[in-house]
């Protein structure tokens, strides 16, 4: 059942939170936080030449999801699993209202990403692995008061809640940096601090720890496992590459071929199904691709 949106008017425990006379980030999910019912979405062919003219009205026959159903539930931590082209961006783009299916539903906090989008993004905090849409010749902390304030946050949180993250992600002097003077790794640091900014119950992450050295990845995933999953009862759907990473933080895993989800369990489950060791067998087992597939090019 959807949850009630609260409003912050009159609500004293809300008032430092969020700005007055504005309608609240929800703060409740229903037993399952995401729902995800036959989702397909398909995409016009690309054409080079005089056909690209028919782009823009030709027919979506590419297919990057096809069919899938699966929930996320209340405080749960699912990691999606699949080589390049699997579907695993698409399908976090359509749950944050970026892309819309082309057939079935899919549902984040109670509200339809299709029908409902504002009120699916008032739910959830978004992580994209690569665009991460920063304004350039702004500051870290002015670009994250820019979002903080298009999700309705009040000046007198931001104050707090932006130093705060800002120590706890060793970002320092870079938050009053210019962007574009920030390297790879700091604004990916940036991204993830900006979709924990409003303190989201669902949150949707696309390659949470890529350009991060390794002992920030590290740093990272405990504060992702101890403060946001476990201290705060976030619910999490995130793509990885990234074994190790998924193994820590999944509760269960989702694993995807062509667009298909082709197996749905717990790491320690999906190793004993297939008679495997490890998860990378596992997974080799179940789509038939060698685990080095998952690797990402070198950039």
């Amino acid at each position: 059942m959807p949850p009630g949106v609260i409003c912050v008017c009159g609500r004293e425990e809300q008032a430092s939170l969020f700005s007055c006379g504005r309608q609240a980030i929800n703060t409740g999910v229903s037993d399952s936080a995401i729902i995800i019912d036959r989702l397909e979405k398909s995409f016009p062919r690309a054409y080079s030449g005089w056909r690209a003219l028919l782009q823009p009205f030709a027919a979506p026959s590419l297919a990057a999801l096809q069919g899938i159903s699966l929930q996320v539930r209340a405080g749960e931590a699912v990691a999606l699993l699949g080589v390049n082209g699997a579907g695993k961006s698409t399908l976090l783009r359509v749950l944050a209202t970026l892309l819309i299916p082309t057939r079935g539903r899919a549902l984040v906090a109670g509200f339809d990403c299709a029908r409902e989008p504002a009120a699916v993004r008032r739910n959830f905090g978004y992580h994209a692995g690569s665009d991460l849409g920063f304004y350039a010749r702004l500051t870290g902390r002015e670009n994250l008061g820019f979002f903080g304030h298009l999700n309705h946050l009040s000046d007198s949180f931001l104050k707090t809640r932006i130093p705060a993250l800002a120590e706890r992600f060793e970002l320092g002097d870079a938050l009053d940096r210019q962007v574009r003077t920030l390297s790879s790794g700091t604004i990916q640091r940036l991204s993830l601090l900006r979709a924990l900014l409003h303190q989201p119950k669902v949150l949707l992450l696309d390659e949470p720890t890529r350009s991060l050295d390794a002992l920030a990845a590290a740093d990272f995933r405990r504060f992702l496992k101890a403060e946001v999953l476990q201290r705060q009862g976030t619910s999490l759907l995130f793509a990885s590459h990234t074994l190790p990473e998924i193994e820590i933080l999944a509760d269960r895993v989702a694993i995807l071929k062509d667009g298909n989800l082709v197996a749905l369990d717990s790491p320690e489950s999906l190793k004993a199904k297939c008679g495997a060791q490890s998860l990378e067998q596992a997974f080799s087992v179940l789509t038939g691709h060698d685990a080095r597939a998952l690797e990402e090019p070198a950039s």
